[in-house]
């Protein structure tokens, strides 16, 4: 546990890229020359590459420890952890001193101690988190409740860590990154086997570490520029492949030794979430990957191309997370992969080719799959993403209008001979690099209701906010504001500032954290989607609102209505 403290901490002061860099090598430099660290090695990799066990203590626990450990009264230690931002830092600054104790590897702390503690009758947890924390010396408290809370987070990314790892072991960057797929999956204990199996010599037959295991996902870049420019910028529009970008869940099928698996962007194996796609291992060859994206589909389709039946994302969110899937669910949303690259064929790596080599492969493979599947009546839950031509980019600008009404988001822009890479390259290396080209976000005027302080640097600012529109227009007298989304990204820290100053002023009631304000300030709310909800007393969802700008030129009273937003949703396909 020391060891990962104090590793905790050099990568949180350090700034500089490279000096991260050099501590990670450092730490695991010296934990592969000593195999009695290999297993709280994993751990540390797990943790650093974004692993977050569930929270082993609910926060009324922790929170009671403060209280009766520090002896606090409740509204000091709520100020406290306003202030702070953060449950793992307070209770690691209230918290009396702990007194030396013997040193417990990490490996130990999880296994032996906290991932049991999940488990343990609720004054068992408190006994054990009193006699830890008594123990437990300073510099190693805030790790520790980091651990408890699940919210370790430490300021290096998952490449970083492969880059780190490969360099410590001699290993390719991009053999690395591969192993290293589903190494911090939800509900994975890692022992010093899998540390061992990260940090091996390379060989020519190790493909992979399973016979199931996907490729890194390769990630697009955000394109913005106008139209008029895109020439200047990519060349000309037939050097690239050109694709709707679906409202989905990015997904690999990978089908080895007779069995087939799929994997989510987020290194989740969720096969057994979606057996719709199992029918998909009668019909495709062995060492297959397939890159694409699940989404509920509707009817049969006249061809593998033929999007027709696609419907909107808040119907598959319905499926999401489920382990156990009705035969109900299945008959009225059943998921199909949507396919747009071919990885690997007949056991062999196509990542390197050039993409409309593994685009004309794909098209054979599936077209073949689905042919012959409906010579036997089948038709299989596989479909082909459609390519889109146009003779310019201002042609392709104005087909990618279409996109909201077909129930996608944009498109998405693949040279033409670029390679399949790991994760984001450089957008200057124009020749491999993805290009999501996403429609400009649905909009509406929004008034600001109720408010909540931030976390972490925001901690002391009102920057949170619930946002409402008028539940009828002006003309129909009486009616009032509808609260429908929150948001707390899009203004800089000076209007931030600004706000939170009138927030102060305006404070009409207090519940807790949340101030009730007088609704005076309107906003243009941005969001990238929108559908009905039961859930919501608004009757709608939507998905990633953020604040597009501070509309001090317009009064409360003209901000828009709940028909302006329900006049957003979209038609759904029969």
């Amino acid at each position: 546990m020391k060891a990962f403290a104090d590793l905790y901490r050099e990568l949180d002061a350090a700034t500089a890229i490279k000096r991260k860099q050099e501590t990670l090598g450092a730490y695991l430099g010296a934990a592969m020359d000593d195999p009695t660290q290999h297993a709280s090695a994993a751990w540390a990799v797990y943790f650093l590459a974004g692993g977050k066990p569930r929270q082993l203590a609910p926060t009324k626990l922790l929170k009671r420890l403060a209280l009766e450990e520090a002896q606090l009264p409740e509204w000091l230690f709520e100020e406290c952890y306003s202030t702070v931002g953060d449950l793992a830092e307070t209770l690691a600054l209230l918290l009396p001193l702990g007194g030396e104790t013997e040193e417990v590897a990490l490996d130990a702390w999880m296994r032996e101690r906290l991932l049991p503690l999940r488990m343990a009758p609720e004054e068992e947890k408190y006994a054990r988190l009193c006699e830890w924390t008594r123990q437990l010396p300073q510099p190693q408290r805030l790790i520790f409740f980091k651990m408890i809370t699940g919210e370790l987070r430490v300021g290096v990314s998952r490449l970083q860590v492969s880059q780190a790892l490969a360099q410590a072991s001699g290993v390719e960057a991009k053999r690395m990154a591969q192993r290293m797929m589903g190494f911090t999956q939800a509900g994975r204990v890692p022992t010093a086997t899998d540390f061992a199996a990260l940090t091996a010599p390379a060989h020519d037959d190790d493909a992979a570490l399973d016979a199931g295991q996907p490729y890194p996902f390769y990630l697009a870049h955000p394109f913005q520029r106008p139209a008029m420019e895109m020439a200047d910028t990519l060349g000309p529009v037939s050097d690239w492949i050109v694709e709707w970008k679906f409202d989905g869940v990015r997904a690999q099928y990978v089908q080895r030794a007779g069995q087939w698996q799929l994997w989510s962007r987020g290194e989740e194996l969720v096969t057994d979430s979606y057996p719709d796609l199992a029918e998909l291992q009668r019909w495709l060859p062995d060492g297959v990957a397939l890159d694409g994206e699940l989404v509920v589909m509707q009817g049969e389709g006249a061809s593998p191309q033929d999007l027709s039946g696609l419907q909107p994302f808040a119907l598959l969110q319905q499926r999401l997370g489920r382990k156990v899937v009705s035969a109900k669910m299945l008959r009225e949303l059943p998921v199909a992969f949507v396919a747009y690259d071919l990885l690997e064929t007949t056991g062999r790596d196509l990542r390197e080719a050039p993409q409309a080599a593994r685009r004309r492969a794909l098209e054979a493979l599936v077209e073949d799959a689905t042919s012959r599947a409906r010579d036997f009546g089948v038709t299989l839950p596989l479909r082909l993403s459609p390519l889109l031509t146009a003779p310019d980019w201002t042609a392709l600008y104005d087909k990618r209008e279409e996109a909201r009404a077909l129930g996608v988001e944009g498109m998405i822009l693949k040279a033409r001979n670029g390679a399949y890479g790991v994760g984001r390259r450089k957008g200057s290396d124009r020749d491999n690099v993805w290009w999501k080209w996403k429609l400009d976000p649905m909009s509406v005027d929004a008034v600001l209701i109720y408010a909540q302080r931030g976390h972490g640097r925001r901690s002391g600012v009102y920057s949170d906010y619930t946002f409402a529109v008028w539940s009828d227009p002006p003309e129909a007298g009486a009616r009032a504001l509808v609260p429908f989304a929150k948001a707390y990204s899009g203004l800089t820290d000076a209007e931030m500032r600004e706000v939170d100053a009138i927030i102060r002023k305006t404070t009409v009631e207090t519940f807790g954290p949340v101030r009730s304000v007088r609704p005076t300030l309107v906003f243009e709310l941005g969001f990238e989607g929108i559908a009905e909800s039961k859930r919501h007393k608004s009757g709608v969802a939507v998905r990633f609102p953020r604040m597009l700008r501070w509309r001090l030129d317009k009064p409360v009273e003209e901000a828009d209505t709940l028909q302006t937003l329900r006049e957003l949703l979209p038609a759904r396909h029969a």
